[in-house]
């Protein structure tokens, strides 16, 4: 871990208007190098796919590990019992699928909904328009925990972006008094999305140094 970057990032924490949880973003890090994050404070992981996470599960060492990537319905068996929160809800028939495998196991959820406020066609993500209607539907699923909005916004999106997706999270927690986390802002845009209102950050390179991905044949 880069030591210099990590105690930025607390010192900013620490110093920020609410406060905010960390989940580091772990793609393509190794158990051992997860690992590390208890011993700064950190006690939360995000990983980006199934079969990554499945690969290095028994060796992780985090209290929390939640999953944050998009996901695709028939793998969500693989990760129901491994995971305390999905963050990228995006559509009905994954909330669905959920909480089919959430049932079986009798468990509850914690989950965000994924909103793609920059209308990104690369990026997964429910429409705002979709949002409320998305809600009502994962709030009424007994096994699903709504806990609030999670969104990737485009590089160098403007503040009104940011200030767009607060207003839809005030919104939604409005109606849904279990919403209370904003999960936005990734490691080069963590200050600005906290200071606009985010209250979960999930940033990876700044805390690991810059990724390193395995040649393909």
């Amino acid at each position: 871990m880069i030591e210099e970057n990590v105690k930025k990032l607390l010192d900013f924490v620490a110093r920020a208007p609410h406060p905010v949880k960390i989940v580091a973003a772990t793609k393509t890090r190794s158990a051992d190098e997860i690992n590390e994050l208890p011993a700064h404070g950190i006690t939360a992981m995000g990983e980006n796919r199934v079969q990554e996470l499945l690969a290095k599960y028994d060796g992780i060492k985090v209290p929390e590990i939640h999953f944050i990537g998009a996901l695709q319905t028939n793998k969500v068996k693989y990760i129901v019992d491994k995971v305390c929160m999905i963050q990228s809800v995006d559509r009905s028939e994954l909330a669905r699928e959920i909480e089919k495998r959430c049932a079986a196991i009798n468990k509850v959820m914690d989950v965000l909904i994924e909103v793609n406020i920059g209308g990104e066609e690369s990026k997964s993500g429910c429409t705002p328009s979709d949002l409320p209607a998305l809600a009502e539907e994962v709030s009424a699923l007994p096994h699903l925990r709504l806990k609030g909005l999670m969104s990737v916004l485009p590089i160098d999106a403007p503040d009104e972006m940011y200030d767009g997706l607060k207003r839809l999270f005030d919104k939604l927690k409005e109606k849904y008094h279990s919403a209370e986390y904003l999960s936005a802002g990734m490691s080069g845009d963590y200050e600005k999305a906290v200071l606009r209102g985010a209250n979960m950050i999930r940033p990876g390179s700044l805390l690991f140094g810059e990724r390193s991905y395995p040649a393909r044949d």
